[in-house]
């Protein structure tokens, strides 16, 4: 005899509101396609946009799957945003400061010279109106935007030459990325935007002189020690660098909001995900790059100087002449003055004397 007859329909409708809303919302089976500016070398900042992917799976409960792609197999490393614009992929992993040739505001998203290190950054983007400048700015390019991974404090490059003082900036053929290309130029060096996974071959090649990526671990599995010894800290210009996973905004607002959520959640994750990993790996990584033969040279104080001179000055020139990047500049130096007002008190005065007095031991 048939079960559910004997139940009758009205136990077969008490049966059904009992069954769990998710199973029965039915949600959709949804395949992504995302690109990243970074080749899978680098474990680090590629593996990134890989655990974003197996975090929004498990949350969907593989329901909603990201495929990922290494930078150069869909789209080249700094065309990211535009195969995301144009909706030709779904999605991306990258830095908007790539895109300055688009518009000038996109840098502080990522990085800026002197600016906001990873923990003011957090701070800006979440509780300080970054994210909302940020929105305003890649709605423009038919993208929504979260922040997905940072890494942290960036060393200042690899350098066929040692530099000693501003003379010898002039004419360098240095690979640097986002404003700090344009500070540099006032400096004397001859900024060149060179894709991460063409780096290593321009240096071989002495296409550029000096180039700067990240960090020990990366620059290690990039072997620029093979090619270019003096290696300086700090990057300045990268007190930390925010990465962004960019959605297409078609494809992004068609999605169930369970989807939306758990991109949310896994971006929010990489963003502590990826400072811990490099804040592991880099100490390791800088001892093996010495004892290969990198020379760990510190900028001299005269450059250092001239460059927050003109770093100033370059951001007044830059706001005078693009009204929602001296928006978003206002934004952002009022609270780096703050955070850095309160890091002197708390964070500062603490390394001053803790890493001195270790370094004694």
């Amino acid at each position: 005899m048939d079960r559910r007859n004997l139940l009758g329909p009205a136990a077969l409708s008490a049966a059904a509101l009992a069954t769990p809303a998710l199973a029965q919302s039915a949600t959709p089976e949804v395949r992504w396609r995302a690109a990243s500016s970074f080749p899978r070398v680098f474990d680090v900042l590629y593996g990134t946009m890989e655990r974003i992917a197996a975090r929004v799976a498990q949350l969907t409960d593989n329901k909603f799957r990201i495929t990922t792609f290494p930078a150069g197999e869909i789209v080249g490393g700094l065309q990211v945003l535009d195969a995301v614009q144009a909706g030709t992929i779904e999605a991306g992993h990258t830095a908007a400061y790539y895109y300055i040739g688009k518009d000038i505001a996109f840098a502080p998203f990522t990085a800026m010279s002197f600016g906001l290190n990873t923990r003011q950054m957090t701070a800006w983007t979440r509780f300080g109106g970054g994210n909302q400048l940020a929105a305003d700015l890649f709605r423009e390019y038919n993208i929504i935007g979260h922040t997905a991974g940072d890494t942290g404090a960036q060393m200042g490059g690899w350098f066929r030459n040692e530099i000693r003082s501003l003379s010898d900036l002039q004419g360098l053929k240095f690979r640097i990325t986002g404003l700090a290309g344009q500070l540099f130029t006032r400096l004397g060096a001859a900024p060149v935007l060179t894709a991460p996974a063409d780096i290593y071959p321009s240096l071989e090649r002495g296409v550029i002189d000096a180039a700067e990526f990240v960090g020990p671990h990366d620059d290690e599995r990039a072997n620029y020690v093979r090619v270019a010894r003096f290696y300086y800290a700090p990057g300045f210009w990268e007190p930390g660098a925010r990465l962004h996973f960019m959605s297409n905004i078609r494809a992004y607002n068609a999605l169930p909001d369970l989807y939306k959520h758990a991109i949310e959640l896994a971006c929010a994750e990489a963003d502590s995900d990826m400072v811990a990993r490099y804040d592991h790996l880099n100490p390791q990584a800088l001892r093996r790059l010495i004892a290969a033969g990198a020379q760990l040279r510190f900028w001299p104080r005269e450059i250092l100087q001239a460059a927050w001179r003109a770093n100033e000055e370059m951001v007044g020139d830059l706001g005078s002449r693009n009204a929602r990047f001296k928006t978003i500049m206002d934004s952002y130096r009022a609270y780096r003055g703050e955070m850095f007002q309160w890091h002197r008190v708390s964070e500062n005065s603490f390394d001053n004397f803790a890493f001195t007095a270790a370094a004694q031991q």
